[in-house]
């Protein structure tokens, strides 16, 4: 659903403009939404230019053209003005949990009484955030998956006194952004998607430092295999199809019998100083001859080539069998 086919589009504030905010900004500009930048930085009006550049090639289909965005962006250093208006504030500032306490604090004051008010962070709880603010009610955690105006998930975290109805807004806001909304049960450090992320990484560090591969042939690895598994379906379901006609079930009584003794076999290492200079080492030798523009624009180009063949090859399954085989 586009926003923009509304006949009353939300007023959004952007609060920082780094790489979380950029690609917020930058989205919802695409779904025709008005925003408003608010940055510390004197060059904001330039960054967000060449950010949105950047980015904005690489939105879905249906999306509003760059050219079309100047008169939905502003710019308003001071927070309190910025707010003062806005429908949805969307906070984007570094993981500095007194920051983010204040920056909320004065939010929720100069808001309207019924913003949403949301936090991109992945380190802190909506409780956290609010332990300054006078209503926590409309505060939420939003936290994306980098790039957000790429990758559909938003991990959501409500906290103890966020009203049922703002946690449902706030659902409501990401799908209309073409999000896929996940609402966490309960807070847990770092949330799920990063505690996944994190756990692969803590083995692929391993499997470099001993020597078992490089940098570059363990990202070839991870694409070629479990990252292209992953494009379609998650874990448990892929082990469930991995157990045959008997399922899960089946697996974990075969195959998956003894899990618990792999995972002591899974490396703990070390970040020790020369840890990090052969991971550096070897990620300049792989990426090094290459801008962060370049990197940017084939990483994007590759993963919306990928949403988009799976959305035509969702729509080819839904429609029954004999479209599945034709894909």
């Amino acid at each position: 659903m586009n926003l923009q086919n509304k006949t009353r589009t939300p007023k959004v504030t952007v609060i920082g403009a780094g790489t979380i905010g950029l690609g917020w900004i930058t989205l919802f500009l695409g779904h025709g939404l008005s925003v408003t930048v608010n940055s510390r930085r004197e060059n904001a009006p330039e960054l967000v230019r060449e950010g949105v550049e950047l980015f904005a090639s690489h939105l879905s289909e249906g999306a509003l053209a760059p050219d079309e965005f100047a008169p939905l962006v502003s710019f308003e250093p001071d927070i309190e003005k910025a707010v003062a208006s806005a429908d949805i504030i969307v906070e984007n500032a570094p993981e500095q949990l007194e920051l983010k306490q204040e920056l909320f604090a004065r939010i929720s004051e100069a808001a309207p009484p019924e913003a949403l008010l949301l936090s991109s962070t992945s380190t802190f709880d909506p409780d956290m955030l609010g332990e300054r603010m006078r209503d926590r009610s409309n505060l939420l955690v939003g936290h994306p998956f980098n790039p957000p105006h790429v990758v559909p998930l938003v991990e959501i975290l409500a906290g103890e006194k966020t009203k049922p109805e703002s946690l449902n807004r706030a659902v409501d806001f990401y799908r209309s952004v073409g999000r896929v909304p996940i609402v966490l049960r309960k807070p847990i450090v770092a949330f799920a998607a990063n505690r996944l992320q994190s756990a692969l990484l803590r083995e692929s560090v391993h499997l470099v430092r001993e020597g078992v591969v490089t940098v570059a042939e363990l990202d070839d690895i991870v694409t070629h295999s479990i990252g292209l598994r992953w494009a379609t379906i998650g874990p448990f379901r892929a082990f469930h199809l991995g157990g045959g006609p008997g399922g899960l079930r089946a697996w974990l009584a075969t195959l998956g019998a003894n899990l618990d003794r792999g995972w002591e076999l899974l490396g703990s290492p070390s970040m020790d100083k020369e840890t990090i200079a052969t991971l550096i080492t070897q990620a300049d030798e792989a990426f090094g001859d290459r801008s962060y523009a370049d990197l940017v624009r084939e990483r994007d180009t590759l993963q919306s080539a990928v949403l988009k063949a799976l959305a035509t090859a969702m729509e080819r399954v839904s429609k029954g069998p004999e479209e599945v085989a034709s894909v």
